[in-house]
């Protein structure tokens, strides 16, 4: 099963495997990383529409694109038709599509309402698609979980809902909110949701390798997959599924992603950010992995963190 790429409303991805946004993962470096290996799509972190509001400085950041990112979304989070209305109409130039999160597990999110804790209102979360399609011409798309607690099944009903207000693309990320990231994902549920509207499906969650994006296709009936914690330090899965050659090292890639990262943090940052990342690097690195982890979670400068990337990556 090739990759034939997928639209969503009007904009056209030419592969239809899209880089995930995840809080502190998707940032600028891993964003251009996932483009550079042929991702259709990438995805700012989570952005809180009332810190676009309010001019928030870290909140600009998080919006800050790189010059292969075309098309580019925005994930923004609230649990207010208005802020989101507001919080669009303040996008910046250059974001392509505007996509909700309605599947956030954490709980200070969850606390206010946002995330998947709209998964219990399909109501709110239709009005929240509606003031969004309302702001602007970019298409909207909406990522939620199959529901909130374990085995009480929701995406089905969100999915209608949210199509129904003028939403494009769904993504469903097989797992309930009560799970996090524990246990595996449900694609038979997934594909319920498949079954249930007729706009775009991304179909999220377990999917590491070529044959797993085959089968979560085959399994779900989906347009395309979004690709999170699997593509990191991975990347070219991406060019796998596109069909495409990038010769790159793992220090290569490394290097750039700070080269990134150091446009727009301070060097603590960097570091922080960068220690997730090598980590995944060092996953596939048999009989070193744990040795890289146990050093790079030790280094407290960027200085000592290229050490440990010069000795065993270089």
């Amino acid at each position: 099963m090739r990759n034939k790429g997928v639209s969503i409303g009007k904009v056209r991805l030419a592969s239809n495997a899209v880089f995930a946004p995840m809080a502190g993962y998707s940032d600028l470096g891993a964003r251009y990383l996932a483009r550079l290996y042929g991702a259709g799509l990438t995805c700012s972190e989570m952005v809180s529409a009332k810190g676009l509001i309010y001019a928030n400085k870290e909140t600009r950041t998080l919006l800050e694109k790189t010059k292969i990112e075309t098309p580019f979304a925005a994930q923004l989070f609230t649990s207010s038709p208005e802020c989101m209305d507001k919080a669009v109409r303040l996008l910046p130039e250059g974001i392509d599509i505007v996509d909700i999160n309605m599947g956030c597990p954490a709980p200070k999110i969850v606390k206010n309402g946002e995330g998947s804790a709209l998964l219990n209102d399909p109501v709110l979360a239709g009005e929240i698609v509606a003031a969004a399609v309302g702001a602007s011409s970019r298409p909207v798309t909406v990522k939620m979980r199959l529901g909130f607690a374990m085995g009480d099944f929701k995406a089905d009903v969100l999915a209608k809902a949210v199509e129904k207000a003028g939403a494009s693309a769904v993504t469903v990320h097989g797992r309930y909110r009560e799970q996090m990231y524990a246990g595996s994902v449900d694609l038979g549920k997934i594909r319920a949701v498949r079954d249930a509207v007729g706009i775009t499906l991304f179909a999220n969650g377990d999917v590491r390798s070529f044959r797993d994006y085959e089968r979560t296709l085959e399994m779900t009936k989906a347009d395309g997959v979004m690709i999170g914690r699997g593509a990191l330090g991975h990347y070219g899965l991406f060019a796998e599924i596109a069909g495409i050659t990038v010769d790159r090292t793992p220090y290569e890639d490394i290097s750039l992603q700070v080269e990134y990262l150091k446009k727009l943090y301070p060097e603590r940052v960097v570091v922080n950010l960068m220690k997730h990342h090598v980590c995944a690097y060092a996953a596939g690195m048999a009989g070193v992995a744990k040795e890289i982890r146990e050093k790079v979670h030790k280094a407290a400068s960027f200085a000592e963190l290229q050490a440990v990337v010069d000795g065993y990556f270089r």
